[in-house]
């Protein structure tokens, strides 16, 4: 049975999580051959793909529920998969996919962007759970209130090191000097905003803005998607080489993550997150690096918010008509267009190819049913 691994990371877990940095290992790669299945999981001859190794871009939490649901039922194991190991952030993937030790990466269109745009990195997305990217500027509602980019203007903003080039985007984007907006480092601790430390904060929609609101305070979010910076986040990530030499496999295990994706719109939210607290602490109980002790006990409430927010950053109408996963040709233009706001310039056949999860539709179009 298909089963999903330990953490698998060298120590210095604080510093990783301060600044989503990679590392490379050394690790088998994975076996590949058999027939494409279909959407049941089977063709006419029984597939087998041996193991692969999937890199998650942060700690098993909400952003995973699909690949944790592809793993209770069975999907993977139908898929033809010895084992798929998931392995937690956080990490953008990029040296890990170049090295070879994880063949899939759960990464982002600005990791991959840049990594191609500086350095030729050899890499493709070729589908994306979340349409719209997490980032936002989260202020209080009786503090900085920015409400629009031009609310930026003149304020503190608290940016991590790593977020540095997606926050000159914003301000490229919306034709702001950043000379009239005041950059302070901070890391991924809101606390300076609730401290009155800094008018805005670079947060997730989906972490961060929820902490600070489930603390009290009544907040304001200034999301990156809806103010000129729409990029795809949470994309399904490969070398070219691997993309070239393992189609079926790849087919394969998208349409696995398909279906587990599909039972989180099906499943109850009470359920899910009740999964995914499973998930969570079984990865806590093995790590050696602390992962309670930097992330704390899972918080069903805030849980089950995360999850409820992202699903409207993963379910839009592109999505509902044409499936989980998709990328329109309208999305990859803007995901471009945002990436060269920040300094990277790459095409768009630099950055996609979405020839399997066009084909598995086109295939298998009851997989697009994904909504109750």
């Amino acid at each position: 049975m298909a089963r999903h691994s330990n953490l698998r990371r060298p120590g210095r877990f604080a510093a990783a999580a301060a600044a989503f940095v990679t590392s490379a290992l050394v690790l088998a790669g994975c076996a590949s051959g058999g027939s494409a299945p279909g959407a049941s999981g089977g063709g006419e001859e029984e597939a087998s793909y041996g193991e692969i190794s999937v890199q998650y871009s942060w700690i098993k939490n909400e952003e995973f529920a699909g690949e944790f649901y592809a793993y209770e039922n069975g999907y993977y194991d139908e898929a033809g998969f010895d084992e798929v190991i998931g392995i937690s952030g956080p990490d953008t993937g990029v040296a890990k996919l170049l090295s070879g030790s994880v063949q899939v990466a759960l990464s982002d269109a600005a990791s991959i962007g840049a990594a191609i745009a500086e350095e030729e990195a050899p890499l493709k997305i070729i589908g994306t759970t979340f349409q719209k990217n997490p980032f936002t500027i989260l202020s209080l509602a009786d503090g900085g209130n920015i409400t629009t980019p031009e609310d930026l203007v003149g304020k503190t903003i608290g940016v991590q090191d790593s977020n540095a080039s997606v926050f000159a985007a914003l301000l490229n984007a919306n034709d702001i000097d950043p000379a009239d907006v005041t950059v302070v480092p901070v890391d991924f601790d809101p606390t300076p905003l609730m401290n009155g430390e800094v008018d805005g904060f670079m947060a997730y929609l989906t972490n961060e803005a929820l902490t600070v609101e489930l603390a009290g305070y009544e907040v304001t979010n200034l999301s990156y998607a809806e103010n000129g910076v729409p990029y795809v986040a949470e994309a399904f990530s490969v070398t070219d080489q691997f993309l070239a030499e393992n189609e079926d496999l790849l087919k394969a295990f998208l349409i696995a993550e398909i279906k587990g994706w599909t039972d989180v719109f099906l499943e109850s939210t009470d359920d899910t997150v009740s999964l995914i607290e499973t998930y969570y602490n079984e990865a806590a109980s093995e790590s050696e690096d602390g992962l309670e002790a930097v992330f704390g006990a899972l918080d069903p409430v805030k849980t089950a918010k995360g999850l409820e927010a992202e699903k409207l950053l993963i379910s839009t109408e592109e999505t509902e008509a044409n499936g989980l996963f998709t990328i329109s040709d309208e999305l990859k233009e803007q995901t471009i267009a945002s990436l060269a706001a920040a300094g990277w310039d790459v095409s768009v056949e630099d950055l996609f190819d979405t020839t399997i999860i066009d084909e598995i539709y086109e295939e298998n179009p009851g997989l697009k049913d994904y909504l109750p």
